[in-house]
C-alpha cells in the first residue's frame, strides 16, 4: 500500500485520537472527566491505541517517510504518558471534578437548563407579585397550619427570633436540612423518568410554593426576618433545584425523543449525565445547609450584613458555572 493510500485510510482516526489527547490534556492536572460526544469514547481508546502502535510499525516496516513516522510515534508516546500514568488521587479528581468537570457539564446541558430555570422562576415570581394585590389567594396554594407556622416562625415581635439555640442544635438543624434539601434535589431529578412530566411538577410546585411563602410574609410586613434568614443559603439552594431541574428534564427529553439511538442507549446516557450532576447538586446542597445550619440563623447579623454576603455568593456560584473548567474545553 502506498503511503498516500495508507495516510487516506487512516487520517480521520488519527485526528480524532489526537483531538482525544488534546481534550483529556497531556498531564494528570489538566486531565478532564468530561470527553465532548464528538470525540471517542474514553472506552475506545486502548484499542485505537493498539492500532496505532500497529500502524506505527507498518509505517516504519514500509519505509514511508520520516515525517509520518515521527507523527505517529509523538501520537503513540503522548498516548502511552496518558494511558499508563498513575491515576490522581481521589481528593484531586473530585476537585477537579467540582471546580471543572461539573460546571462544564452543566454549560453542557443549557438548554435543558434554561427550561428548568424559566419553570421554576417564572411562578416564584409571578405568585409573590401577584400575592402583593390579591393576598387571599395565598389560601389556594397553602393550608392554613402552613401559614400559621410560617407566620409565627418570622413574626418580627417574637423573641426567638434572636439566635438562643446552641451549638448541638445547630448540628441537629444541619442534619436535617441536609436530608430535606438533597431529597429535594434527587426527587426533582429522578421524577424526569415520567417522560420529564414529574420533574416539570417539581419545579412548579416549588416555585408556586416559595413564592407563596415569600409574597404572603411580605405582603404582612414579615419580610425583613424572612428575607434575612433566606439571602445567605438562597444563592445555593435554589441554583441547585434548578440544576437537578434541568438533569431531568434532559433525562425525560431523551427518553421520549432518543433521536438516532436505542432509546434504552439515549436513556442510560441521560441517566449517567444526570447522576453525575446529582453529584455537584449534593455538594450544592450540603454547602447550602451547612450556611443555612450556621450562618442564616444568626438573628443579630444586621441586614446590610447578610444581603452582602448573599450577594458574593450568588457572585460566586454563577462566575464558578459560568467559567468554570473554561481552560480545559467545553463539553459540548
Amino acid at each position: 500500500m502506498r503511503q498516500e493510500q495508507f495516510v487516506t485510510r487512516h487520517e480521520h482516526e488519527w485526528r480524532q485520537f489526537e483531538d482525544w489527547l488534546q481534550q483529556r490534556g497531556d498531564s494528570a492536572r489538566k486531565a478532564r472527566n468530561m470527553p465532548s460526544p464528538d470525540l471517542p469514547g474514553d472506552e475506545t481508546i486502548p484499542e485505537r491505541y493498539r492500532r496505532l502502535c500497529q500502524q506505527l510499525a507498518l509505517a516504519r516496516r514500509r519505509g514511508y517517510s520520516p515525517q509520518l513516522v515521527e507523527r505517529l510515534q509523538q501520537l503513540m508516546q503522548r498516548g502511552h504518558n496518558l494511558l499508563y500514568r498513575a491515576p490522581p488521587p481521589r481528593w484531586q479528581r473530585a476537585l477537579e471534578f467540582l471546580f471543572a468537570g461539573f460546571p462544564q457539564l452543566v454549560r453542557s446541558q443549557a438548554a435543558a437548563m434554561w427550561v428548568a430555570c424559566a419553570l421554576f422562576v417564572l411562578p416564584l415570581v409571578g405568585v409573590f407579585v401577584l400575592l402583593q394585590y390579591k393576598p387571599e389567594l395565598v389560601h389556594l396554594l397553602l393550608d392554613p397550619q402552613q401559614i400559621a407556622h410560617m407566620e409565627k416562625s418570622y413574626d418580627p415581635s417574637a423573641e426567638h427570633l434572636g439566635r438562643t439555640r446552641d451549638s448541638g442544635t445547630d448540628w441537629a438543624m444541619f442534619g436535617h436540612y441536609i436530608m430535606n434539601n438533597i431529597s429535594i434535589g434527587l426527587r426533582t431529578f429522578a421524577s424526569g423518568l415520567l417522560a420529564g412530566v414529574g420533574t416539570v411538577l417539581v419545579l412548579l410546585y416549588n416555585g408556586l410554593t416559595i413564592g407563596a411563602v415569600a409574597g404572603h410574609l411580605q405582603h404582612m410586613g414579615y419580610g425583613d426576618p424572612f428575607w434575612r434568614f433566606v439571602a445567605g443559603h438562597a444563592p445555593l439552594e435554589l441554583t441547585a433545584i434548578v440544576i437537578a431541574g434541568g438533569a431531568g428534564l434532559q433525562l425525560g427529553l431523551r427518553l421520549i425523543a432518543p433521536g438516532r439511538k436505542r432509546r434504552i442507549d439515549a436513556l442510560v446516557e441521560g441517566g449517567v449525565i444526570g447522576a453525575r450532576l446529582c453529584l455537584g447538586v449534593a455538594f450544592m446542597l450540603l454547602l447550602a445547609a451547612f450556611v443555612e445550619a450556621f450562618w442564616s440563623s444568626i438573628a443579630a447579623v444586621p441586614a446590610w450584613g447578610k444581603f452582602t454576603v448573599s450577594g458574593v455568593l450568588w457572585a460566586l456560584v454563577f462566575g464558578w458555572l459560568w467559567r468554570g473548567g473554561h481552560g480545559g474545553g467545553d463539553a459540548h
